[in-house]
Order: structure tokens, then C-alpha cells, then sequence
């Protein structure tokens, strides 16, 4: 309940759900009773003048009398009307506190925070006041950003983004193959060595070659020369 599109909302789904708690419920329940697996619920705060913490906890409530114990809460409201999905994720005023008193109204839930969570520094701030967070961009922008955050959260070693480079030329390859455009395969590595030497040269050399329909999978190593491997934080 948290896309706020044009083309959702007339499909009768995404965060114009919110203003049918009922019927999330009723979806819920309908899901929950078909897997063996925990059924979860992400949702906006409210929508358009709709913003009340009461309108909000009304829709935790029903659902959580539908059994949800699971909520992933993007702690913006969404504009229906006036507001891109871009605008969306950006206008409307982040509002923690709102996830912050419904956890306590429902301390045998699990609320994890989204919206505005852009590095490590808030990701373990926010662990602390709330049971999860669910990072979007910042980790499309910098996948290893992840990495980082298993290194301080899980102790994990640190992952080689040239090797990460490398397996995901092979699954390039794959896909190229089976007919799959490089366009759709270069765009989601454009990040992957975002604060090193030559990143920008690196997202250069993809942006420029990978809409070529004459472009192979070779495009992703091309670029990835152009990457200085002398950083330690690469092969820690």
C-alpha cells in the first residue's frame, strides 16, 4: 500500500489501499491462510489530507486484528494527486515519530522504517530505535553499501567489487545470450564502485556504449579498467 502512480491507483491497488484498511484485511487474511510463510504489509502513514496518526493507526489496527505482524511502514505519506512516484519519495515530510508510537502501541509487532535512510551512520542509529529498516535507493545508488552494513552489522568480510564485476559478467553473458539487451544489464552496475578512483569514469564508459545494439557484455569489463584496484577498501 505505498506505490502512489497514476497508473496503480486506476488498477485499484498501492497506497490508495490505505483509505480501504477493510479490505487489506480481507487481503491479508485471504494470503496468510494460502502460504506457510510470514505475509507482510508495507504501507505509507496516510495519503493526501489523510495524514492523521489516527488515520494511520486505524489501518495498522485492523490489519493487525487480521493477524499482520509484520509491518514495513515508508514514513512519508503519499499525494495521490499533484505528486510523481519521484516527488513521492521526496516531498512529503519523513515522519519517524509515527512509526516510533505505533510500535509501541503494538510492542508484539515487528515495524521496520523506511524512507530517507541514505548511510550507514543512520541505518545503525535507526537499529536501535526500531526492529528493521528497509533501504531502496541508497543501495541501488551504492550496492556495496550493503556489504558495508554486513561488515558492521554481521562481522562478514568484505566482498571484492572487481570480483562482483566479474561474476556478474558471466550472468551478463547469459543473459545477452538468451537475447536479453546489454541496456537492461549495464544500467544496474552503474553504482557498483561509486567513492573509488575512475568511478565516474566507469559510469561513464556504461551510460555511453550500453544502449548500442551492436554492445556485448565486454562493455562491463572495458569499464571496469578504467577503475584504480590500488583502494584498499576493494581487497580488505
Amino acid at each position: 500500500c505505498g506505490c502512489p502512480s497514476d497508473r496503480v491507483q486506476q488498477a485499484g491497488i498501492g497506497a490508495c489501499l490505505m483509505a480501504e484498511p477493510e479490505l487489506v484485511a480481507e487481503c491479508y487474511s485471504a494470503m496468510a491462510s494460502s502460504v506457510s510463510i510470514p505475509v507482510t504489509i508495507k504501507s505509507r502513514i496516510g495519503i493526501d489530507d489523510q495524514d492523521s496518526f489516527e488515520f494511520f493507526a486505524d489501518f495498522i489496527t485492523k490489519n493487525y486484528e487480521a493477524g499482520c505482524r509484520i509491518f514495513h511502514i515508508h514514513a512519508r505519506k503519499a499525494m495521490l494527486k499533484g505528486l510523481s512516484p519521484k516527488e513521492n519519495r521526496e516531498i512529503p515530510p519523513l515522519k519517524y515519530d509515527y512509526v516510533n508510537q505505533i510500535a509501541r502501541q503494538f510492542s508484539d509487532a515487528a515495524f521496520s522504517l523506511n524512507g530517507g535512510i541514505k548511510n550507514i551512520g543512520s541505518t545503525l542509529a535507526l537499529l536501535e530505535q526500531f526492529d528493521g529498516v528497509m533501504l531502496g535507493r541508497a543501495p541501488y545508488a551504492n550496492p556495496y553499501l550493503l556489504n558495508e552494513l554486513d561488515q558492521a552489522i554481521y562481522k562478514t568480510q568484505p566482498v571484492n567489487r572487481f570480483e562482483v564485476m566479474y561474476e556478474y559478467f558471466d550472468y551478463a553473458c547469459q543473459e545477452h545470450t538468451a537475447g536479453t539487451h546489454i541496456k537492461h544489464l549495464a544500467k544496474h552496475l552503474l553504482g557498483l564502485f561509486t567513492g573509488l578512483n575512475g568511478a565516474r569514469a566507469f559510469r561513464r564508459h556504461l551510460s555511453t556504449n550500453m544502449f548500442d545494439d551492436r554492445a556485448t557484455p565486454n562493455v562491463i569489463l572495458e569499464a571496469g579498467k578504467l577503475v584504480s584496484q590500488d583502494i584498499k577498501d576493494t581487497f580488505k
